[in-house]
């Protein structure tokens, strides 16, 4: 045995040397998934004498490959592993199809086209079939293609797919978005996977012949391959069947971007003979921090189970943080943040603090500005600074200021109004014949001999700026934000994008709304726009990053994944914001395993915090404390004083969730199969299933989430948050609820 196989534990030694045959290492957080696949190729190579050319390594970022390819190196002595296949799977695709794509007739020398270029091509075609931007958004089309093509679902089998309007008009434009992507020999990001599947399945000689060279396969992250991933690597295998997967089905969650939880969990399925090896010793948390993680994640029911151990101490307790607002659940992390760099000396770089959605950035900001604590946003831009709020931001200031051209020029074709440059240059010439400044000579516009096509448009512009400074003499800021969204439809065209980026400025917009509800009611003398805009301004002119690379981390769970910190901080710990507004078993479960990859960022501590109240669009709405935080052994939760919430009656936790009846720790949902009740039924049975906070089911209304109950017996009423329908408060008896968690 060479030495340095020495270095892995047992079980990761026994995965590295089990090399023939299908196997699957479950790598729990934290547990050296790395070093098992860096070490196994080392021990291929050096140990068994395979050629690194037969060796295929798979991974999703260019910095995991780099960094295995460097370990390799370090481990062999450099050199001795040139010639490994090693790469992204889209990089080592495309290599691939340098070699063999004029089979499939196109030319070697191929386009990649990017995501700008993908969506050009998108909307000519669009354009051509005589479809809108109105009707249909372009990156609507754009990830709807994504999607299919990540599915590997071809335009001729989309197009036979029943599916909505929006889904029958993209069928059509992918199939000329895919006619004209050969036209002009390029191929976009997803067809670098879909490509190699047409060439495979074409042409059984080349197939043949790369399965024979790559005779050992290893893909890491198995749990986020998507499905034309997973038939090309299915396909590479074939012949010698040396495939090695290393993943974590309680970290997959990514399947808004096409990954498919069941490649991983089928994987046994796919390969009877296969060996499985789970790695549970976990070197980066304490005991407490794993015991909280493997609480939680054991309620879903699609995984493989196993039960993390750590090799380090107990460790502290999870504290819970409860605040009356957002406002005030922000202090208390930075509060908590200043007393712990006092008390243990912690440097701001080992703190992080993690949040759902981009938009709840916004008020952690603003505290840490407050309170002089340098922090930085990862996987994002600062609130102020991200486009949709620079742009809402310039509508505003030109409100006030007229003479802002900057501002102005910014927002004149935002929403797009169709006034090209050459207008605008056009536009400035007219001013300076006119003396006057820009905007004048936009509302004059009629009287400068433009065409009537720019003349409309420009008076639909100058109509718009006109209502909204006529509103702000007399109303809120609040209420002159709420006006420009409606006459924009800015918001509303978002949400028909219906991608995960339109809905994340769908998302900040309503959270600039509500910033400007709670300035209007917390700055009753001084709440002009004015003011609004002064205080915007002194937020966005701070340095966040400052010179020093000691800062707190700022970030959405989803982009703390593969990281690390001593003090993790959880925020928005509460129902319709994690789980963010999902009803559903496989979106909950989603949601679940992003609250695990969470927790299991921590090393030390663990801060979870919720409010009672949250503005949201605009108007402050009660919230009700999270599922996940129910679902943690209630042994190792204490809340700030230090009190351990298991030791608290029934009846104080219930107040302190926020819920009418208890949902504490220890209380445990109703089965999912209890299906309709009679009224009789409910009656017997309010007390214990129908309680703020459960899932319900209405046959009209569909999924929802108690708010509220009021009474018992036959006038027993509840407030429920149905998913689509809004609130409302139906009778029990005869509203034949059904209760699902």
């Amino acid at each position: 045995m060479t030495d340095f196989l020495r270095d892995l534990n047992d079980v990761q030694r026994s995965a590295v040397t089990a090399t023939e045959g299908p196997v699957m290492v479950l790598a729990g957080a934290g547990s050296g998934k790395t070093r098992v696949i860096t070490y196994r190729i080392a021990h291929l190579i050096r140990n068994n004498g395979v050629t690194p050319y037969n060796i295929l390594a798979l991974t999703f970022t260019n910095k995991a490959a780099g960094e295995m390819r460097h370990r390799i190196d370090k481990l062999l002595q450099s050199g001795s592993a040139s010639g490994l296949w090693i790469g992204t799977f889209h990089s080592v695709f495309a290599r691939l199809l340098r070699s063999y794509i004029h089979l499939i007739g196109y030319d070697r020398n191929f386009s990649i086209f990017d995501s700008d270029d993908s969506k050009s091509l998108i909307r000519q075609s669009m354009n051509e079939l005589g479809i809108t931007n109105d009707s249909l958004p372009v990156n609507a089309v754009q990830s709807i293609i994504s999607k299919a093509k990540n599915s590997f679902i071809l335009p001729s089998e989309f197009q036979s797919r029943p599916g909505d309007y929006n889904q029958q008009k993209a069928a059509k434009v992918y199939e000329l978005y895919t006619r004209k992507l050969r036209e002009n020999n390029a191929l976009d990001f997803d067809d670098l996977l879909i490509k190699p599947l047409e060439l495979f399945r074409a042409h059984e000689a080349v197939l043949g012949e790369l399965q024979e060279t790559f005779r050992y396969i290893l893909i890491d992250e198995y749990q986020d391959t998507n499905r034309a991933q997973y038939l090309a690597a299915k396909m590479l295998g074939a012949k010698h069947r040396n495939i090695f997967v290393v993943g974590d089905d309680a970290q997959s969650i990514y399947s808004w971007r096409g990954a498919d939880i069941s490649n991983i969990l089928n994987f046994q399925d796919d390969y009877q003979d296969s060996l499985t090896f789970k790695l549970v010793e976990n070197y980066r948390s304490t005991g407490t921090i794993l015991q909280a993680a493997n609480s939680v994640i054991r309620n879903n029911h699609r995984q493989i189970k196993k039960e993390l151990i750590s090799n380090r101490s107990a460790g502290e307790p999870v504290t819970l943080i409860e605040a009356y607002n957002e406002r005030q659940e922000g202090e208390k992390v930075a509060e908590h943040i200043r007393s712990m760099r006092q008390k243990d000396g912690h440097d701001y770089s080992g703190f992080a603090v993690f949040y759902r959605t981009n938009a709840q950035s916004r008020v952690l900001e603003d505290v840490m500005r407050q309170n002089r604590i340098p922090y930085r946003i990862f996987g994002s831009v600062s609130f102020y600074k991200r486009k949709e709020i620079k742009d809402a931001v310039a509508y505003l200031r030109f409100i006030v200021n007229e003479r802002d051209n900057e501002s102005l020029l910014r927002i004149i074709n935002f929403p797009p109004r169709k006034i090209g440059d050459v207008s605008i240059a056009k536009l400035k010439e007219y001013a300076v014949l006119q003396d006057s400044s820009l905007y004048d000579a936009i509302r004059n516009a009629a009287e400068g001999g433009f065409q009537q096509r720019l003349v409309n448009a420009l008076e639909s512009f100058s109509s718009v700026i006109e209502k909204l400074k006529e509103l702000s003499e007399y109303g809120s800021v609040y209420d002159v934000l709420s006006e420009l969204y409606s006459l924009t439809a800015i918001p509303a065209q978002l949400q028909a994008e219906n991608t995960a980026e339109s809905l994340a400025r769908y998302d900040n917009l309503q959270e600039l709304l509500s910033m400007a509800r709670d300035f209007s009611d917390h700055n009753p003398d001084s709440s002009s726009l004015g003011d609004f805009l002064e205080n915007i301004s002194l937020a966005s002119d701070y340095d966040e990053t400052r010179e020093s690379d000691n800062y707190v981390s700022l970030m959405t769970v989803h982009a703390s994944k593969g990281l690390e910190f001593p003090v993790v901080f959880i925020t928005g710990m509460e129902e319709r914001l994690f789980p963010l507004n999902t009803y559903e078993q496989d979106e909950l479960e989603e949601e679940r395993r992003l609250f695990y990859v969470a927790m299991t960022r921590a090393q030390e501590k663990i801060f979870l915090s919720w409010a009672r109240s949250r503005y949201q669009y605009g108007q402050p709405q009660q919230c009700l404390r999270s599922m996940f935080v129910t679902e943690i052994d209630a042994s190792i939760v204490r809340t700030e004083s230090g009190e351990l919430i298991s030791g608290r009656s029934s009846s104080e936790r219930a107040s302190s969730s926020g819920t009418a009846t208890s949902r504490g720790f220890q209380s445990k949902a109703p089965s999912p199969q209890s299906g309709i009740q009679t009224p009789r039924q409910e009656s017997k049975s309010a007390s214990k299933g129908f309680r703020a906070g459960a899932m319900v089911h209405h046959a009209l209304f569909g999924p929802g989430m108690i708010l509220e109950v009021h009474g018992s017996g036959s006038g027993q009423k509840v407030k429920i948050r149905f998913r689509t329908a809004g609130d409302k408060t139906l009778m029990v008896q005869y509203a034949n609820l059904r209760i699902v968690s």
